[in-house]
Protein backbone atom coordinates (compact mmCIF):
# COMPACT_ATOMS: atom_id res chain seq x y z
CA UNK A 1 0.00 0.00 0.00
CA UNK A 2 1.30 3.43 -0.96
CA UNK A 3 1.73 6.45 1.83
CA UNK A 4 -0.54 8.94 1.91
CA UNK A 5 1.59 12.40 1.75
CA UNK A 6 0.13 15.46 1.33
CA UNK A 7 1.81 17.74 -1.27
CA UNK A 8 2.60 21.10 0.56
CA UNK A 9 4.77 22.58 -2.06
CA UNK A 10 5.12 22.67 -6.21
CA UNK A 11 7.91 24.70 -7.95
CA UNK A 12 8.14 24.75 -11.70
CA UNK A 13 11.92 23.51 -12.44
CA UNK A 14 11.50 23.37 -16.43
CA UNK A 15 9.45 21.88 -18.75
CA UNK A 16 7.43 19.52 -17.56
CA UNK A 17 9.48 19.33 -14.65
CA UNK A 18 8.29 20.02 -11.13
CA UNK A 19 9.65 20.11 -7.62
CA UNK A 20 7.34 18.94 -5.19
CA UNK A 21 7.78 18.90 -1.29
CA UNK A 22 5.38 16.61 0.79
CA UNK A 23 4.08 16.96 4.05
CA UNK A 24 6.82 14.68 6.22
CA UNK A 25 9.11 17.11 4.30
CA UNK A 26 10.26 15.03 1.82
CA UNK A 27 11.43 17.09 -1.73
CA UNK A 28 11.96 15.60 -4.95
CA UNK A 29 12.13 16.30 -8.90
CA UNK A 30 9.51 14.55 -10.83
CA UNK A 31 9.90 14.66 -14.94
CA UNK A 32 6.48 14.38 -17.19
CA UNK A 33 8.59 15.40 -20.10
CA UNK A 34 8.14 11.91 -21.61
CA UNK A 35 4.34 11.53 -20.37
CA UNK A 36 1.77 11.24 -22.83
CA UNK A 37 -1.17 13.48 -21.66
CA UNK A 38 -4.17 12.09 -23.01
CA UNK A 39 -8.28 12.32 -22.71
CA UNK A 40 -8.92 15.05 -20.12
CA UNK A 41 -5.13 15.61 -19.24
CA UNK A 42 -4.50 16.93 -22.60
CA UNK A 43 -4.42 20.46 -22.09
CA UNK A 44 -1.37 19.22 -20.04
CA UNK A 45 0.72 18.71 -23.42
CA UNK A 46 0.78 22.46 -23.91
CA UNK A 47 3.81 23.78 -21.56
CA UNK A 48 2.54 27.16 -20.65
CA UNK A 49 -0.61 25.68 -19.45
CA UNK A 50 1.08 22.75 -17.50
CA UNK A 51 3.60 25.49 -15.85
CA UNK A 52 0.07 27.29 -13.95
CA UNK A 53 0.38 23.73 -11.83
CA UNK A 54 -0.30 24.79 -8.00
CA UNK A 55 -1.03 22.80 -4.54
CA UNK A 56 -4.69 21.83 -3.91
CA UNK A 57 -4.21 22.00 0.06
CA UNK A 58 -7.62 20.69 0.14
CA UNK A 59 -6.74 17.70 -1.90
CA UNK A 60 -3.34 17.01 -0.98
CA UNK A 61 -1.64 17.42 -4.44
CA UNK A 62 -1.27 19.60 -7.39
CA UNK A 63 -3.96 20.58 -9.52
CA UNK A 64 -4.57 22.85 -12.26
CA UNK A 65 -6.92 25.24 -13.58
CA UNK A 66 -10.15 23.70 -14.25
CA UNK A 67 -9.61 21.32 -11.75
CA UNK A 68 -7.34 18.40 -13.70
CA UNK A 69 -5.29 17.17 -10.51
CA UNK A 70 -2.93 13.89 -9.95
CA UNK A 71 -3.05 11.66 -6.99
CA UNK A 72 -0.46 12.20 -4.78
CA UNK A 73 0.43 8.59 -4.21
CA UNK A 74 2.55 7.83 -7.00
CA UNK A 75 3.91 11.36 -7.22
CA UNK A 76 5.61 10.66 -4.09
CA UNK A 77 6.89 7.73 -5.14
CA UNK A 78 8.47 9.58 -8.16
CA UNK A 79 9.74 12.01 -6.00
CA UNK A 80 11.66 9.85 -3.59
CA UNK A 81 13.08 7.97 -6.53
CA UNK A 82 14.42 11.57 -7.07
CA UNK A 83 14.79 13.36 -3.91
CA UNK A 84 16.72 16.87 -3.81
CA UNK A 85 19.13 17.17 -0.94
CA UNK A 86 18.80 20.03 1.15
CA UNK A 87 21.80 22.55 1.21
CA UNK A 88 22.86 23.57 4.64
CA UNK A 89 24.79 26.36 6.11
CA UNK A 90 28.25 25.35 7.79
CA UNK A 91 28.26 26.10 11.46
Amino acid sequence: MEELVDVTAVEVIGDYRLRLTFQDGTVGDVDFSRHEWRGVFEPLRDPLYFARVDVDAEAGTIAWPDGLDLAPEPLYAEARRHPVRAAHAAP
